[in-house]
């Protein structure tokens, strides 16, 4: 009541290398647009040839859920079978939407998500189901893995929905450097993307680095929060929801992550490279509605000017 203790939430980031800093800071100044560097606030780039690309785990329930009761009912009962909760890992593709003159949708920006799994019949009979029944099942990823989906999903998903008008342009694809990644030079997905007729190069983002990815910024964890109102039974009901919630993602929050990435790279910048910073607010909501939120942010001078004389004195200590 007397405002003495405040409310905070905490959460941990990966610990930084001097390298690390370097590349965040290397990786951040590759984002501005150069045309504008030399002016008093530089521009980020509108990042809309960019995709990115990431995993994650999504489990059917948590362990502890929160619950609010009316008075005399009953706690709920929430049995699994065995001792595991059952997940699966999806991966996700998406870009930045795009709108026409007259504010309407020409790209939402959602590539796909698709899950790594596989049906295979049941070995044994149970009390739940009898022998031979199909059952879907999580599948190790690796490499190999990795290199398939890549070639028979992503890039067919992108040939399917990117925006004609910038189909000449190339189209990078963002991702962390996890071991079961391809590399920008594997030569079966660079054959792969010769016969789709597209410019398409993989980047890699630097490493411990998960606040220079939208799905890891924010859209992972949004919609975990919508998949976890749900009650899914088996992995496939899980699946399905998954699926339902990214296809009815709302395409205005995806546009304000692709800025939230850019008010993070300006404080990476400001920060020599440093995670320590606090998670800018610049009221995107309330510009979205007056039909003012920009299309790209713009950097200020002295930090761009800092940054670079920072990552001169990195370069001097190595």
């Amino acid at each position: 009541m007397l405002k003495l203790i405040r409310r905070h939430t905490n959460c941990v980031k990966p610990a930084l290398k001097e390298k690390n800093k370097k590349d965040r800071m290397k990786f951040c100044l590759t984002m501005l647009d150069e045309a504008t560097t030399t002016t008093a606030r530089p521009k980020f780039k509108t990042m809309h040839n960019v995709v990115h690309i990431d995993e994650k785990w999504f489990n059917m329930t948590k362990k502890n859920k929160t619950y609010y009761l009316l008075d005399g009912e009953e706690e709920s009962t929430r049995p699994i079978h065995g001792s595991c909760i059952g997940k699966v890992m999806f991966l996700t593709a998406v870009a930045r939407p795009r709108w026409d003159s007259e504010g309407n949708v020409t790209f939402s920006g959602k590539i796909g998500i698709w899950p790594f799994v596989k049906e295979v019949p049941a070995q044994r009979k149970s009390e739940n189901r009898p022998r031979g029944t199909i059952e879907t099942k999580s599948i190790k990823v690796d490499r190999k893995v990795m290199r398939e989906f890549f070639i028979e999903k992503v890039l067919p998903a992108i040939q399917v929905v990117w925006p004609e008008s910038d189909a000449a342009q190339t189209i990078y694809i963002q991702q962390d450097n996890a071991k079961p990644h391809i590399l920008p030079d594997d030569m079966e997905f660079l054959e792969a993307v010769a016969k789709s007729g597209l410019d398409i190069s993989i980047i890699q983002q630097p490493a411990n680095s998960p606040d220079l990815n939208v799905l890891d910024l924010g859209f992972f964890n949004s919609l975990q929060s919508l998949t976890d109102c749900l009650s899914p039974k088996t992995l496939q009901d899980l699946i399905n929801g998954v699926l339902e919630e990214f296809e009815g993602y709302e395409v205005y929050k995806l546009n304000r992550i692709f800025l939230t990435l850019q008010t993070c790279m300006i404080e990476i910048l400001n920060h020599a490279g440093a995670n320590g910073y606090k998670l800018p607010h610049v009221d995107k909501e309330r510009l979205e509605r007056l039909g003012k939120l920009p299309q790209r942010l713009s950097c200020p001078q002295q930090v761009y000017a800092n940054a670079l004389y920072n990552l001169e004195l990195m370069e001097r200590v190595r």
